[in-house]
């Protein structure tokens, strides 16, 4: 922690929050919702040590970064001009990009729009971007909903509400979705509960820290953010979801150019919900220049750089260490 650096900078018009530590060739790790940079906090002096220059920024509407209200502000020409503009902050023309959830899309976006900024793509867990050239995210949600409950669908259709009750107790939500999210919990459980369920009550009920992989301290940390920032920005991600998609169709079967690598978990909720039927398999289609797709055994779920860090330090280290 000693050697971390926090850095404030305006960035494509927001005020952007980021860590930075070491020197050498430059790693970006853009993280998803509800993190912050700090979900990075195993692999920032890892990466370091081997000499790189290791930026973790807390992406748009989230931790200490600048949170705009309106959701169409979290569109790719945005999420996209976000990383662009760190890049031009920080003096380079590339990094390589390591991403999970609604980070790792933004750096596919920028991948297929800009190919010359991006050295490589470490991703994990979210393969590519789900996307149905038939369907929108939103539409697709809404269907879903009324078969059964869908969180995307909640926080798009009920703003105020879903806002205002993630935001009454930051500690019991944030504890709720990360247990969930582990491989401790199945999450796709939700799907059981009827439409109409709040988020909180698809969620299970965790046991009291400190877990194997999360301490007291850790999550304190989590939720001092989020309890300063609220979970707008965050769930905006989610209600932009169509704007994107939108802007993506422009793009339909363009593939990544840069080196690309993926690690996953059999636990994961997203590669078994959200990515088709076969996510691995469809690599290739997404990805021109596949290097490596590695699966982690055992039972760490979504948050696997938190539950199993040194497994994925490990692999993250050999394949920049493949990139040099």
């Amino acid at each position: 922690m000693a050697q971390w650096m926090h850095r404030h900078a305006r960035v494509n018009g927001i005020a952007m929050h980021y860590v930075e530590q070491g020197e050498g060739p430059l790693v970006i790790l853009a993280h998803g919702f509800p993190h912050l940079w700090y979900s990075w906090r195993h692999q920032i002096p890892a990466i370091a040590a081997a000499g790189w220059r290791v930026v973790a920024p807390d992406m748009r509407g989230m931790g200490q970064t600048e949170a705009p209200a309106d959701p169409a502000l979290y569109d790719c020409d945005h999420t996209v001009g976000d990383l662009i503009g760190l890049l031009d902050h920080l003096g380079e023309e590339q990094a390589v990009f390591a991403g999970l959830d609604f980070g790792v899309f933004a750096v596919y976006d920028l991948a297929v729009r800009h190919p010359d900024r991006v050295a490589g793509i470490i991703g994990l867990q979210n393969p590519h971007t789900p996307h149905l050239p038939h369907l929108s995210p939103l539409a697709e949600a809404a269907e879903m909903a009324a078969r059964h409950f869908s969180h995307i669908h909640y926080f798009v259709d009920r703003p105020g509400v879903a806002d205002a009750a993630l935001d009454a107790d930051p500690r019991d939500f944030l504890g709720a979705v990360f247990w969930g999210l582990s491989g401790a919990h199945h999450l796709l459980d939700m799907w059981n509960h009827p439409p109409g369920t709040a988020y909180r009550a698809a969620l299970p009920d965790p046991p009291p820290l400190p877990w194997g992989w999360l301490s007291e301290e850790e999550m304190e940390y989590y939720v001092s953010e989020y309890s300063r920032s609220g979970f707008t920005g965050g769930l905006n991600w989610y209600r932009a979801m169509d704007h994107r998609w939108r802007q993506r169709r422009a793009y339909e079967g363009r593939r990544t150019e840069a080196p690309f690598y993926f690690i996953g978990t059999e636990q994961d909720v997203d590669l078994e919900g959200f990515h088709g039927d076969d996510p691995l398999g469809a690599i290739g289609r997404h990805h021109a220049d596949v290097r490596a797709v590695e699966m982690i055994p055992g039972a760490a779920g979504h948050l696997v750089q938190m539950e199993c860090p040194e497994a994925v330090n490990r692999l993250m280290l050999r394949f920049l260490a493949e990139l040099r």
